[in-house]
């Protein structure tokens, strides 16, 4: 049914990310191309000048081996990207002509009382279906 499925992953929450991608296999089927995705939050330039040199690239490189791991258990693809992640899990599920992003929710705060901020962005700004799991 679905051809290309997005499942942003939190690497900090890697068990979550395994869930969401055994999901997407599950619906998705063999045909079905999927992308995990991370990304990685933008370091503003006055805190990163105060941060060794090359300590950026270095967690750049660490996301990328961790997600590549991860999404090669389920035969996905994967991807880092680094700014404002509902942001870019939108225009990458544009991109990549994504019929569904299958997100993960968890502790929401006061001002999102049922969803967690970024799930909850994706969720009314998406242009495909989003299953959210909690």
């Amino acid at each position: 049914m679905y051809k290309a499925i997005v499942v942003p992953v939190d690497l900090a929450h890697a068990e979550l990310g395994k869930k969401m991608l055994g999901m997407a296999c599950e619906i998705g089927g063999k045909q079905c191309r999927i992308s995990a995705l991370f990304v990685m939050p933008d370091i503003p330039g006055y805190v990163a000048v105060e941060l060794p040199s090359g300590l950026q690239q270095k967690q750049l490189l660490h996301a990328r081996a961790d997600l590549k791991a991860l999404a090669d258990e389920f035969g996905a693809d994967s991807e880092v990207l680094t700014g404002h992640a509902p942001i870019k899990i939108l225009e990458y599920a544009e991109k990549t002509n994504a019929d569904l992003i299958i997100i993960a929710s968890h502790r929401p705060g006061l001002q999102d009382y049922f969803l967690g901020s970024t799930a909850a962005r994706v969720v009314r700004h998406a242009q495909c279906a989003v299953l959210v799991d909690r």
